[in-house]
């Protein structure tokens, strides 16, 4: 005997029947390609969109230079700081007995003046120059901007000035012309386009030689 069973309402629940029949409708008619959406860069694990060809030093990260110039300006302050030579220990009168080295006061300062006074332009210098850097990075200036780009030149290479400054046995004159170049060298490499300082300094250091 047949038997016949009573028509499917769309309102009727769901019978175990028809469930198996919609998930087998479901795997054999998969649902349709999805609309093109806008991917951002971060979706695909890159960073912020470059403006353009962000190559050499306008592609540094900010928070980068931030620590870097925290980091200047701290070196800066020690070597200001630790006067070479020391200090006096004592009153001590000079050899011809006219002026007396009070206690505390730079040696550098009595013996060596001229030294001392570029000694302390070039740690100033350094303080300073780090710390226009620093705050030009805090108020969100271009990493390419001339305050950061030249406030960096300035504070890197015074640490080489300080160095060779504190040295005892070097010409005071060429000591501040090493300085420039060393300058103008870091400017150099950081404010011109690869391309660009690849050409510069083949011109300078690999000249074509005529034969």
């Amino acid at each position: 005997m047949d038997h016949q069973y009573p028509p499917m309402c769309a309102s009727a629940p769901p019978t175990p029947g028809n469930m198996e029949m919609a998930l087998v409708g479901v795997a054999a008619y998969p649902p349709g390609p999805a609309q093109d959406l806008p991917v951002r860069p971060q979706q695909l694990g890159g960073g912020a969109p470059a403006d353009g060809d962000r190559s050499g030093w306008a592609g540094n990260d900010p928070s980068t230079l931030l620590v870097v110039a925290t980091l200047l300006t701290a070196l800066a302050y020690l070597l200001g700081t630790s006067m070479p030579g020391g200090y006096w220990p004592q009153d001590t009168p000079s050899r011809d007995g006219r002026a007396v080295y009070r206690a505390g006061d730079p040696v550098m300062r009595d013996l060596h003046r001229p030294r001392y006074w570029v000694f302390r332009a070039a740690t100033w210098a350094g303080v300073a120059s780090s710390m226009v850097m620093t705050l030009s990075l805090l108020v969100r200036m271009p990493v390419g901007s001339r305050h950061v780009v030249w406030s960096f030149s300035v504070a890197y290479s015074s640490l080489v000035l300080t160095f060779i400054v504190s040295q005892s046995r070097t010409h005071l004159s060429l000591d501040i012309l090493i300085w420039v170049a060393v300058l103008a060298l870091i400017w150099l490499v950081v404010s011109l386009h690869p391309e660009r300082r690849a050409r510069v300094i083949r011109a300078i250091f690999c000249c074509n030689r005529e034969n």
